[in-house]
């Protein structure tokens, strides 16, 4: 159940020349190859790169996607962690075009920042900084797929998916529940990895909340950085008050 008393809904596009999504196990080393469609955590991430604070948590709730689905593979030469480069080939979505459609919520797990939770405050930074492109640059997965943002209306225009009646993707990563955004006994504490199967339809892939996965598996134990006025490291209203 949603903790705030609007719907703070958020609709933005984001386009690339080229995206990598993946799960964190194949980000190690070696060939990498990117899901067809992008991942929760990944939307996520840029969301966040738009507009952050503690106070609220991103949740993702579709993404429908406007291009035809593509892959290009390349030769990359990436830094070694022993020192100096390997050879590898990476996978890449190219040509990538998405339309995001996602609202926050309230971080129970950080009761020392309920004084912030100013609902239309944050709403309406947010699509500012859509606006603007975001507060940090925008990845498409990786570092190397710079991505772009700017305000759309969710399900206009024409997809590349429209008359597409289903497309199923098989288990697929879905993201990471770190400590400070637990939901349960099972994940309070701990850095969780969640799995889901999820399902395009007429190009719209709706997204389970990560409290609904049907698997997941605990990483470990992990511990939650606090924020306060006391500590100095997040002001709350600062932001609000620059006008940016």
């Amino acid at each position: 159940m949603k903790n705030t008393r609007y719907d703070n809904i958020v609709e933005f596009q984001v386009t690339g020349d080229y995206a990598l999504f993946s799960d964190p196990i194949l980000r190690v080393g070696g060939e990498k190859c990117s899901y067809q469609v992008p991942t929760y955590e990944a939307l996520k991430g840029i969301l966040q790169s738009v507009y952050w604070k503690p106070t609220i948590i991103w949740v993702i709730d579709a993404v429908r996607v406007m291009h035809p689905i593509q892959m290009e593979t390349k030769g990359i030469r990436p830094i070694k962690y022993s020192g100096g480069n390997d050879l590898s080939y990476y996978t890449y979505l190219k040509d990538c075009c998405y339309q995001v459609r996602a609202h926050f919520e309230w971080n129970e797990n950080r009761p020392e920042l309920a004084a912030d939770r100013n609902e239309n405050k944050h709403h309406e930074i947010a699509k500012k900084m859509i606006r603007k492109g975001g507060r940090r640059d925008i990845f498409l997965g990786t570092r190397e797929c710079q991505g772009y943002v700017e305000p759309c209306v969710f399900g206009e225009g024409t997809g590349a998916y429209d008359e597409t009646p289903e497309l199923a993707f098989g288990l697929m990563y879905h993201g990471i529940t770190y400590a400070d955004e637990a939901y349960s006994e099972e994940t309070s504490g701990k850095m969780t990895v969640r799995f889901w199967n999820p399902v395009m339809k007429r190009g719209v892939i709706t997204f389970l909340p990560p409290e609904q996965c049907p698997q997941y598996k605990t990483i470990g134990p992990m511990n939650i950085k606090p924020f306060g006025e006391k500590l100095n490291n997040f002001s709350g209203l600062q932001e609000f008050e620059e006008g940016t």
